[in-house]
């Protein structure tokens, strides 16, 4: 059988980390690496792990993969702090683990949560993931924000779906959104140089429309209009960003 560490990064993460924290006692070790948290988070996390670690940032890929060094087994099972394993999730990654992985990496659905309300549409489900992996085979990209796990084999597919508890409410949403949008304009303009006015002007209609007609957001009433606006709001947000990179 297969051992399992799970590997969390955190910076205040006081509001969410305990009841990640607590669907995966079951791991065989559970690995927190915190960029100095200034709240509980740390104190949290030791109640639950001796595995805490303390290091400065060194964005979202470069944090999971250095967690993922940490870590004593192979296999490894990548939660943000937000994120929960249900029981369902619980069972199907132990069967795994005991007749054996077939591939390098695993992929989940997830249901993405805004406060209570599990939002259907608006392409946010199933928002299929990568988050178990042999970390022989597969790690995580570099980049600043949007990090992706590559993988030297085959990528299997569970069934079962994580909880995200992604956004608290409308006002949580567009100041993540703020700065992700950064992070994301400064990776855009490293990996494609400067973005034209005709990107800036389009782009964010185009988003409304993909997620709130093609993705059917309107399905999910108010909440999917605001979501769809949201998002072409931070589509001229990272493309705005991207130009003042250039001027700058």
């Amino acid at each position: 059988m297969e051992k399992l560490s799970v590997i969390i990064i955190t910076y205040n993460e006081e509001e969410h980390i305990e009841r990640c924290l607590k669907s995966v006692q079951w791991a065989d070790e559970i690995v927190v690496l915190d960029s100095f948290s200034t709240d509980a988070t740390v104190d949290i996390c030791r109640r639950y792990t001796d595995r805490v670690f303390q290091m400065e940032w060194q964005g979202y890929g470069g944090q999971k993969n250095l967690a993922a060094e940490k870590a004593s087994h192979t296999w490894i099972l990548n939660l943000d702090a937000d994120e929960e394993v249900s029981s369902e999730v619980e069972r199907e990654i132990r069967t795994l683990m005991e007749v054996g992985p077939m591939f390098s990496a695993y992929d989940f659905p997830r249901k993405n949560f805004f406060g209570e309300h599990w939002i259907r549409f608006c392409g946010w489900y199933p928002d299929r993931i990568i988050r178990l992996y042999d970390k022989m085979k597969a790690r995580f990209t570099e980049g600043r924000v949007h990090e992706k796990i590559e993988t030297a084999g085959g990528v299997g597919s569970l069934n079962e779906p994580l909880l995200h508890h992604s956004f608290r409410d409308m006002e949580d949403y567009i100041t993540r959104q703020n700065r992700y949008s950064t992070l994301s304009a400064q990776d855009r303009f490293d990996r494609k140089g400067p973005v034209g006015i005709g990107r800036i002007l389009l782009g964010p209609p185009w988003v409304f429309i993909k997620v709130y007609i093609l993705r059917q957001g309107f399905r999910e009433g108010r909440l999917g209009f605001f979501i769809a606006a949201s998002m072409a709001f931070y589509s001229f947000l990272k493309y705005i960003k991207t130009h003042e990179c250039k001027v700058s």
